[in-house]
């Protein structure tokens, strides 16, 4: 997969670890995955970066127990952080962090959306998001569980612009994906009719694996768990994980 140098607009375009344990939690996914990983200093709050063969994959930043849960996060690709910020609030979403400058890096913005799951937006600065994606060791796919799936479907079309494709509409599974396809960014899955009672809707990265079961070893040996054992589904090998803090994620062969 050739270098990315920008993502397209409402694509992803960086994800984000909050972590309890740093030490911890960066020495599994450098293992893990092959990563490296570099450590800012006070100028960006301890923010560290992680990057495989040179190139950046994703960012972190120490929980100190004044947000929310550890978990990873996503963002969007915008062109315009404070519009996207008013056309959440104008279509049912909520405004967690206003738009804030990150010195010439780009400016972000943390949103809810209308059915009620964390996302970010990412207007690039100098920093234009992920150069590596689609390859093993790094994220692969995007995906939304949504509990109320037409009126999220609705939000990131209209608030993140989303030329949104019905991959399936029946009763049984219900999604949509950004684009079509070999063209298709990220997905959203009417998820209302398994998550479990009190887990609210989310986003779910998926990070590429060579092979699957081999990684789910390497997972358990490194100290985190397997929580869903691979499957073969038409869209490859999956499985469901969790960090050494829990922070779930998902592998795709």
């Amino acid at each position: 997969m050739p270098l990315r140098e920008s993502a397209p607009l409402g694509a992803p375009n960086w994800i984000e670890l909050f972590t309890s344990d740093p030490d911890a939690t960066q020495a599994f996914y450098n293992e893990l995955f092959g990563w490296t990983c570099e450590t800012g200093g006070p100028e960006v709050g301890g923010y560290f970066n992680f990057a495989k063969d040179g190139r950046r994959i994703a960012g972190g930043m120490k929980n100190d127990g004044s947000g929310g849960p550890d978990g990873w996060s996503i963002y969007l690709a915008v062109d315009d952080a404070q519009a996207t910020a008013d056309a959440a609030v104008a279509n049912g979403g909520t405004v967690i962090v206003p738009p804030q400058q990150v010195m010439d890096l780009g400016t972000m913005v943390v949103l809810t959306d209308a059915g009620g799951a964390a996302v970010g937006g990412w207007q690039p600065g100098t920093h234009t998001g992920f150069e590596l994606h689609a390859e093993p060791g790094t994220p692969n796919w995007f995906e939304l569980h949504a509990r109320d799936y037409d009126a999220s479907v609705a939000f990131y079309e209209k608030v993140f612009h989303w030329p949104t494709h019905a991959m399936s509409d029946t009763p049984e599974f219900r999604y949509t994906t950004y684009g079509k396809d070999d063209d298709a960014e990220a997905g959203i899955m009417d998820a209302s009719g398994f998550l479990p009672e009190g887990v609210p809707p989310h986003w779910s990265i998926y990070f590429g694996a060579e092979n699957a079961d081999a990684t789910l070893e390497r997972v358990a040996a490194l100290g985190g768990s397997v929580v869903e054992p691979a499957q073969d589904t038409p869209h490859g090998r999956l499985a469901l994980c969790a960090d050494p803090t829990g922070v779930l994620f998902r592998v795709v062969q």
